[in-house]
C-alpha cells in the first residue's frame, strides 16, 4: 500500500461500549496507517478490550496499533500529548472514540494536505447538511469559535471539532500544554501563530447526548475560553529565543512596520532580493514588486515564509547564509534592489555582505539598509538578540563606499525611542523590549511621521541608500 502513511491518534476514556466498534472502522478505512491508542486510565474495562484487540491484530501495511496506558486520569490534551512521541507517519489525526466522527472520511480529510495546499485541516460539523447537534452545545462551539477566530484572525466555522488534521512534523514542534479539553483553542491558537494554511472540509457528525457518556461541560467551556485568551497573549510555539520573541513582537507593530516600509518604498524597484527575511515583516510589502526573492538560514524562518507566500508566484524563498559572504546562487547584475532590514548587524564580516550584495546589483541598482544606530546604547537586548554592533552615520557612509557603492541617502529615524531602549538595554538589563512599550512605540508612529519632517540629528535607526554605478 503505497502513498504517505497516516497517524491516528485516538485518546479514550471510559469508552468499553464504542472503542472497538471505532478502532475497526478506523482499520477499515483504505490507508497505509499507525493507530495510537491512550488509554487514559479508563476504570470500565475499555483496557482489557484494547488489550484483546491487540492480541488479535497482527502489524501490516495497512494498520499498525500501538497501545499507551497513562498511570492516572489526566485529561484528552495530556493523552494527546503522550501520543505524540510515538508518531511516525506524515500526517497525523485526532479521532475520539465515542462514535460521533466517522473515519471513513480521512481521504477528504487529508486530501489538501496531500495536494499541498494545506498544512492543517479541521473537519467542520457546521460546513455540511449531515449533522445532528444539540442546540446550547451548538451555541457555546460557536461562541468559543468566534471567540477564537478573534483572537487569532482566523475564519474558522468549527473550532473545537475532534477532527484535527495536521502535517505529522508540525504538530511534533507545538507544545501541549492543556490537560483537558483546552487542547482544541492551544492547537488552534498555535497553528495561526505559525501562519499554518489552515483549511476547512465539510463533515458529517453523529451527536451523542450526556446520557450516553458525553464528557466535555459548561466548566471545560470556561477554560476553553480562558485558554484562547491565554495562547493569544503568550503563543507558546516552542520557541522563545529572544531574537524570534522580538521578531514576533514586532510583527505585532503593524504601524512602525508600515513607516518604515514608507522610508524604503521610494528606493525598492522591480526586481528586489530581500537579504534576511526573518518571519516576513518586511516581505509583506516587497510582495508587492514583479519579482522578489525572499532569504534567511534560519530553517524554522524559511518554513514560515514558505507558508506564508506559497500561492504568490512573484515571491521566491530561498535559503540564504550571507554569514557565508556569498551570493554564488545569483548572477549578476540579477537585481536592481537589494534590500537588508536588521540584519548586518548580526554579521561579524558586514562590509564583505555589502561587497556581495554590491555584486548582484544590475548598474544604478540600489542596496536599501535599516541598522540599529547610536553605538552608546549598544546593551544586554543588543546581545541577547545577536547584534554585534549599532551604527554611526560616519561608519555605515565609510562601509557603503568600501562596497562600491555611492551614497544616495543616509538618516536618522526614531530619536522618540533612544531613552526607552536606552533605560532597558543599558540600565536595566533587559534581554527583550517589553511588549507593552513595544506597542505604545506602535502608538507614536503620527509623532515619528512629524519627526522626520524636522530631519532628527539622531535617532535608534539609520535608513542607508547606496547606489551601484552605471
Amino acid at each position: 500500500m503505497d502513498g504517505p502513511r497516516l497517524s491516528v491518534i485516538v485518546p479514550v476514556y471510559n469508552e468499553v461500549g464504542t472503542v472497538r466498534t471505532l478502532l475497526e472502522r478506523v482499520m477499515a478505512v483504505p490507508l497505509p496507517k499507525e493507530i495510537i491508542v491512550v488509554d487514559d486510565c479508563s476504570t470500565d474495562g475499555t483496557r482489557t478490550v484494547l488489550e484483546e484487540l491487540r492480541a488479535a491484530t497482527p502489524d501490516t501495511p495497512a494498520n499498525r496499533l500501538v497501545l499507551v496506558f497513562q498511570a492516572h486520569n489526566q485529561g484528552k490534551g495530556a493523552a494527546v500529548r503522550a501520543a505524540v512521541p510515538h508518531v511516525s507517519g506524515d500526517i497525523a489525526i485526532i479521532q475520539d472514540a465515542d462514535l460521533e466522527y466517522d473515519p471513513a472520511e480521512y481521504p477528504r480529510l487529508i486530501q489538501p494536505i496531500l495536494d499541498g495546499h494545506a498544512d492543517v485541516v479541521y473537519g467542520s460539523r457546521y460546513a455540511s447538511p449531515g449533522r445532528v447537534l444539540m442546540f446550547w452545545h451548538t451555541v457555546g462551539n460557536k461562541l468559543l469559535t468566534l471567540f477564537s477566530n478573534m483572537c487569532t484572525n482566523l475564519n474558522l466555522t468549527d473550532m473545537e471539532t475532534c477532527y484535527k488534521v495536521f502535517r505529522a512534523d508540525i504538530l511534533k514542534r507545538l507544545p501541549i500544554r492543556s490537560e483537558r479539553f483546552g487542547l482544541e483553542p492551544e492547537l488552534t491558537a498555535k497553528v495561526a501563530h505559525l501562519r499554518c494554511r489552515i483549511h476547512e472540509v465539510p463533515i458529517a457528525y453523529y451527536g451523542r447526548s450526556y446520557s450516553d457518556g458525553k464528557k466535555i461541560g459548561w466548566k471545560d467551556a470556561v477554560s476553553a475560553a480562558w485558554t484562547i485568551l491565554r495562547f493569544r497573549i503568550s503563543p507558546d510555539i516552542g520557541r522563545e529565543d529572544e531574537a524570534f520573541t522580538t521578531l514576533r513582537r514586532v510583527e505585532a507593530l503593524r504601524r512602525y512596520t508600515e513607516f518604515q516600509w514608507e522610508l524604503m518604498r521610494p528606493y525598492v524597484g522591480r526586481r528586489v532580493l530581500e537579504v534576511g527575511s526573518g518571519t516576513g515583516v518586511m516581505t509583506q510589502y516587497l510582495a508587492t514588486r514583479e519579482h522578489v526573492v525572499a532569504t534567511d538560514f534560519d530553517p524554522e524562518y524559511l518554513e514560515l515564509l514558505q507558508r506564508r507566500y506559497a500561492g504568490k508566484p512573484n515571491v521566491e524563498v530561498r535559503a540564504l547564509d550571507l554569514a557565508q559572504v556569498s551570493l554564488d546562487g545569483f548572477a549578476p547584475g540579477s537585481f536592481d534592489t537589494v534590500t537588508c532590514a536588521r540584519l548586518l548587524e548580526h554579521l561579524r564580516d558586514d562590509e564583505a555582505a555589502l561587497r556581495a550584495m554590491r555584486a548582484v546589483l544590475a548598474p544604478g541598482g540600489r542596496v536599501v539598509l535599516i541598522v540599529p544606530a547610536l553605538p552608546a546604547l549598544y546593551g544586554t537586548i543588543d546581545r541577547a538578540i545577536g547584534q554585534h554592533r549599532r551604527y554611526t552615520r560616519t561608519e555605515l557612509v565609510r562601509k557603503l563606499r568600501g562596497a562600491g557603492l555611492a551614497v544616495e541617502h543616509v538618516s536618522y529615524f526614531n530619536m522618540l525611542g533612544v531613552a526607552g531602549w536606552f533605560l532597558n538595554a543599558r540600565i536595566l538589563g533587559r534581554r527583550t523590549v517589553p511588549g507593552l512599550q513595544a506597542r505604545l512605540n506602535d502608538r507614536l508612529v503620527p509623532l515619528l511621521r512629524l519627526e522626520r519632517r524636522l530631519s532628527p540629528p539622531i535617532g535608534m535607526s539609520l535608513l542607508a541608500v547606496g547606489r551601484a554605478g552605471s
